[in-house]
């Protein structure tokens, strides 16, 4: 049953401070009222939101990247994905995404779901995509993008997590909740 009534945990903005205008994040910070009625402060980042795309290829094999991820200084194992831009369809952004870093394009699209990776500071969401039947069409990288590609069996991505070698939150997310499909034999 659902209920008119607001969620006695919400807590409700009384105001709000933009901190940082960057190029790809905004930083803010509210003050807010608890559940308790008291007042609390909220500092979090907006983000324009994400996707990533869980691509088969003819063989089965998915499509990963290897990416230095500059926070963390170093090379990453992920999944291709991308920024949504302003006003882009999310499958159109996937399409995009796909398209630019690796060079394929896909036949079939299937939207997974959604994720929320950083709940406690961000608004982030990063919207999963299963593409199959994909064709080589040449990629187009975004200017001061560097990145390789590999394909690894649904088994050896899994292997490649719990070795701890595929630590990356949304291609984890994205592989575990595409796998029912996978394992349906889409591809």
């Amino acid at each position: 049953m659902i209920s008119s009534q607001p969620d006695p945990l919400e807590e409700r903005e009384l105001s709000s401070e933009q901190l940082l205008d960057g190029r790809l994040l905004k930083v803010w910070r509210d003050r807010v009222l608890l559940p308790d009625g008291s007042e609390g402060v909220r500092e979090y980042i907006r983000h324009p939101g994400a996707v990533v795309v869980v691509a088969v290829l003819p063989d089965g094999r998915l499509l990963f990247e290897r990416q230095f991820r500059y926070p963390l200084r170093r090379v990453f194992l992920e999944l291709p994905a991308g920024k949504i831009d302003p006003g882009e369809d999310i499958l159109a952004c996937a399409q995009r995404e796909l398209r630019e870093e690796t060079g394929y394009e896909a036949q079939q699209w299937r939207y997974v779901g959604v994720m929320h990776p950083c709940i406690g500071y961000s608004n982030e969401r990063i919207e999963i995509f299963l593409a199959t039947g994909l064709g080589h069409v040449g990629r187009q990288l975004d200017e001061g993008e560097f990145l390789e590609l590999l394909a690894l069996s649904v088994e050896e991505a899994e292997e490649a997590i719990h070795r701890g070698e595929l630590t990356d939150g949304k291609s984890i997310a994205a592989l575990y909740r595409s796998l029912p499909v996978l394992e349906a034999g889409v591809g």
